[in-house]
């Protein structure tokens, strides 16, 4: 079986000791390809260095996530675009809006979400995209847009059915976490994996955020690896009542379909980046 994992923060710090290890660890564990995601410009910056130090199996958004939409200034829209313009680069963001927290005002936030749906309307790559607390602010910005985009995935889906309804709407795709994992939290996303077609579902493990909560052995560490994304996949397939070898074969038929994994995979070593 091969799986791919569409959402890793391999440039977190905890990962800095040994990356190299986690990497092949992933491999080991059938994780043949993973997205780094890009939360900021120098941490898409560093994404993108990654997948050229592992061309094939890495690859990389890039985008501005809006707990930093006040750093991103008009001038920082042209570095953005360059990186976008890298074959291995395959979506925009982490981008979209963040009420919870505010760490950036929502106008900021808004504002930097617009930005990044332009540039990503005009790169033709998917979004990668992130909601918390700002559904119906969320909703309006996609439905305005949505016609000139690509495509998107709905990064680490924990909301229940309105959420989810609304979003199929769009025509996005969902993103599966570890959450499923959580007896106390993710529960209810059982009874929703049923509702959600096989060619908008796609798996992630959001590391080293995230630990699904039923391994055993429970790791010594609380880091979250992508290694662990077949038993976030174990969990999503029972409550499709699927076999974990079709879950995997259409969440990676998915994922190479909506990121061009392949096409993307030859231009980088066509260009040689």
């Amino acid at each position: 079986m091969q799986w791919i994992d569409i959402g890793a923060n391999l440039t977190h710090e905890s990962f800095s000791a040994d990356r190299e290890a986690v990497i092949e660890h992933a491999r080991q564990h059938g994780v043949v390809q993973i997205i780094v995601t890009g939360a900021s410009i120098d941490s898409s910056t560093a994404a993108l260095e990654l997948t050229r130090a592992h061309p094939g199996m890495l690859f990389a958004t890039a985008g501005v996530h809006p707990h930093y939409a006040e750093q991103l200034q008009p001038p920082h829209l042209s570095r953005l675009q360059a990186l976008l313009a890298e074959p291995s680069v395959v979506a925009v963001g982490e981008c979209g809006l963040d009420y919870y927290r505010n760490l950036s005002a929502p106008e900021a936030q808004r504002r930097a979400f617009e930005w990044q749906l332009r540039l990503a309307a005009d790169a033709r790559k998917p979004v990668f995209l992130h909601q918390r607390d700002a559904h119906e602010d969320f909703v309006a910005l996609m439905r305005e847009h949505r016609s000139s985009l690509v495509g998107g995935v709905a990064h680490c889906f924990t909301a229940g059915e309105r959420e989810l309804e609304d979003y199929l709407q769009l025509e996005l795709s969902i993103g599966i976490t570890g959450w499923i994992n959580d007896e106390r939290r993710g529960a209810h996303l059982s009874a929703l994996m049923p509702r959600i077609p096989a060619h908008r579902l796609l798996l992630e493990t959001d590391a080293p955020y995230l630990m699904p909560r039923d391994l055993t052995p429970k790791p010594r560490s609380r880091r979250n690896e992508p290694k662990f994304l077949p038993h976030v996949g174990a969990a999503v397939a029972r409550a499709r009542g699927e076999t974990l070898e079709q879950c995997a074969a259409h969440t990676t038929a998915h994922a190479r379909e909506l990121f061009a994994l392949a096409r993307r995979c030859h231009d980088s070593l066509t260009n040689g980046k």
